[in-house]
């Protein structure tokens, strides 16, 4: 099944369950999903879920949330793309391509200037995304490599937005931010 044979819609309440599914069987871990629980809570929570249907199953998910960023003339609401999420058996389809447009296109509708996330380097940039520090943000934890620590500008972004991006504390809670040495055996 490719990316064409699936369609991408907003979340419903009916959908809860196969998203945490499709979380926990793209990340492999039960962090990720409580990240997304929490995720669903004020501050963070704007509502911005989308998911990727084949038929009646839900093969993948993408969410927006809030963070800001600690500008120099003002503190900025921003949106923060995590987790994107497809389940296995979809991947290398173009299906998360299909949520990361969907979930860009809806991010422009709206009024905050930028979308941040940490990814692969490799991945998001043909979305448009470019290094933070590129643009003069500096990621929220030092754990997120360099490369991997992305902005996407959206209609409203105005050159003299720059400045730390500041996650909800939920990403901290549940240990989401960055990467953490090895653990020696």
């Amino acid at each position: 099944m490719s990316a064409a044979q699936v369609t991408v819609r907003t979340e419903t309440a009916a959908d809860r369950d196969a998203v945490r599914a499709v979380v926990g069987a793209a990340f492999g871990e039960e962090r990720v999903v409580r990240l997304l629980d929490g995720l669903r809570c004020p501050p963070a929570w704007l509502g911005l879920s989308l998911v990727a249907a084949a038929g009646d199953a839900v093969v993948g998910h993408v969410s927006l949330s809030r963070g800001w960023v600690d500008a120099p003339r003002v503190i900025l609401e921003v949106l923060v793309l995590s987790p994107l999420s497809v389940r296995p058996d979809h991947q290398g389809r173009g299906v998360g391509s299909e949520l990361v447009r969907a979930a860009l296109t809806a991010a422009a509708e709206r009024d905050e200037p930028l979308v941040f996330l940490e990814g692969s380097p490799r991945y998001y940039p043909r979305f448009g995304f470019v290094p933070g520090e590129s643009m003069g943000f500096s990621a929220p934890s030092v754990r997120i490599p360099g490369p991997a620590f992305q902005v996407y500008p959206l209609p409203s972004y105005q050159p003299w937005m720059r400045g730390a991006l500041v996650y909800p504390d939920v990403f901290w809670r549940h240990d989401c931010v960055g990467l953490r040495e090895p653990v020696a055996p």
